[in-house]
């Protein structure tokens, strides 16, 4: 269920999950932190299989949401891991009150991990508020739906047709078109793509289609050139 992605991160694929219509895959990361427990990245759909792989990675400890659509599962992993805290993006916590979260994320990172992950958040958006992480041991950066580069074979016929339309297909994917019009405010958001821009990531996490192994920071820059 979980698979190296570079030294102390993993990945796992759950389910494809409908959002307007499109079969979505998910996909989530599981960082071993120093202290030896687990830092949990949006994520799927919770089974015993995937439960066992998460507990062999050490104690989940945190429990992230990025941004205010990944919260499908937060209950379930919650009601799993209660000692772990749960770490809602701007917010989230308001629109959803049922889910018990302890904190809200901002552009510094917590000092539990602040040491092997950073952070900042993509503002500017009237919807999409999206907190980018960058996992230092392994040169990653962590993206959730800002970027998108699905597989056109994941889908057939008119889907393919949407996906293409809104700019998320192959490795021309970028952020969905819809999604870049409701940014009428850009120069938060070309602060926060400089600071990633900076951190010069080698490898790039995302949540749907294809991550990226090396030379990533080029590839970041042009799917973000919009902004």
């Amino acid at each position: 269920m979980l698979e190296e992605f570079g030294p102390s991160l993993y990945v796992a694929d759950g389910p494809r999950v409908p959002f307007f219509g499109i079969p979505y895959p998910t996909r989530m990361a599981v960082a071993r932190l120093q202290d030896g427990s687990a830092w949990v990245w949006s994520p799927v759909a919770l089974t015993p299989e995937l439960a066992r792989a998460v507990d062999a990675i050490g104690p989940v400890r945190h429990i992230v949401s990025p941004n205010k659509l990944h919260h499908l599962f937060l209950e379930e992993w919650a009601e799993r891991y209660p000692e772990a805290r749960l770490h809602a993006p701007p917010g989230l916590a308001k629109r959803k009150p049922a889910i018990p979260f302890d904190a809200e994320l901002g552009d510094d990172a917590p000092p539990a991990w602040a040491n092997e992950i950073e952070q900042v958040i993509f503002r500017g958006s009237m919807s999409l508020e999206e907190v980018v992480f960058w996992h230092r041991p392994s040169q990653t950066v962590i993206l959730c739906d800002l970027v998108q580069r699905h597989d056109p074979a994941d889908f057939s016929g008119v889907k393919t047709m949407i996906l293409r339309l809104v700019g998320v297909v192959g490795e021309a994917g970028s952020t969905p078109r819809e999604w870049k019009m409701t940014f009428l405010r850009r120069r938060p958001a070309r602060t926060a793509r400089t600071k990633v821009l900076n951190w010069k990531p080698e490898r790039m996490l995302i949540a749907h289609g294809e991550c990226v192994q090396q030379n990533a920071t080029p590839i970041l820059a042009r799917a973000l050139a919009w902004i």
